[in-house]
């Protein structure tokens, strides 16, 4: 299939639910795949479905490594609540959540967009760190200031948005506009309430989830920070997982607590 320009990322979804051709498969389903580039440009690559999943590239980790986003329900959906599983590559326990949403039935004129990993290189490293050693959530634009030396375990990088994965992540921010988003971290076993969301979004999924809500404390350089002051009607918030695999009963939780949010 010829690749088609699209003026914007939000338009390009938006007609995703109207096309139709030739799928490309992975384990033998057909995938729907948009490649999504700088300046929210999309050029479809391969079309398909399976189970109404997605599957967008946001962009790429320092080693090269695409960063996936599932959108479970119409890319054109309204009202979009991001999930992500992993930035800390040795905290990855929340991407059990985010495989499980794969399958769920979002309500309508709502659509989950699902990241299991926006940190992959990390996430194969079993590091905190990206590829060039930067703590991605020491990284984003909001207060950032040189912390720690390279080597550290906060180290922030050179500058704002240094990595390119902290650049997806504010490049799909800032063309997705999510209602809701929820950044999975651990070991802390809390729901954080300290980057300004809405305290009742919070407090209930803090509820749902069987977890305390707690002010964590305010972090130069915090990705959820950045985004619920630069988009305050929207709500970010972190979920400290507890340390380890999640149970089944604790993953459908989670889950619940999602689609309430919805």
């Amino acid at each position: 299939m010829l690749p088609r320009r699209l003026p914007t990322l939000l338009a390009g979804l938006a007609l995703l639910a109207l096309g139709a051709c030739a799928g490309a498969s992975r384990n033998g389903s057909a995938l729907l795949v948009h490649h999504v580039g700088a300046y929210g440009q999309a050029a479809p690559t391969a079309v398909g479905h399976r189970n109404r999943v997605r599957v967008v590239v946001v962009g790429h980790s320092v080693r090269g490594r695409e960063i996936l986003a599932r959108i479970v329900g119409a890319p054109s959906a309204h009202r979009r609540i991001l999930i992500v599983g992993c930035l800390h590559g040795n905290e990855s326990a929340g991407e059990a959540i985010t495989r499980r949403l794969r399958s769920v039935s979002p309500p309508m004129r709502t659509a989950l967009w699902l990241i299991d990993e926006f940190n992959p290189d990390g996430c194969r490293a079993n590091t905190r760190q990206n590829a060039d050693g930067v703590d991605l959530n020491r990284n984003a634009p909001w207060h950032w200031r040189a912390l720690e030396q390279p080597g550290g375990t906060y180290y922030s990088g050179t500058r704002p948005l240094s990595e390119p994965e902290s650049r997806a992540i504010n490049r799909l921010i800032n063309h997705l506009h999510p209602a809701v988003t929820i950044w999975y971290h651990q070991h802390a076993s809390l729901v954080d309430d300290s980057s300004g969301g809405s305290l009742a979004i919070e407090s209930h999924y803090a509820h749902s989830v069987g977890l305390p809500l707690r002010n964590y404390g305010e972090i130069p350089g915090s990705i959820t920070t950045w985004q619920d002051v630069t988009y305050p009607q929207d709500t970010a918030f972190v979920v400290e997982l507890p340390p380890g695999p999640l149970a089944a009963s604790s993953i459908a939780r989670h889950v619940g607590a999602i689609l309430g949010l919805s």
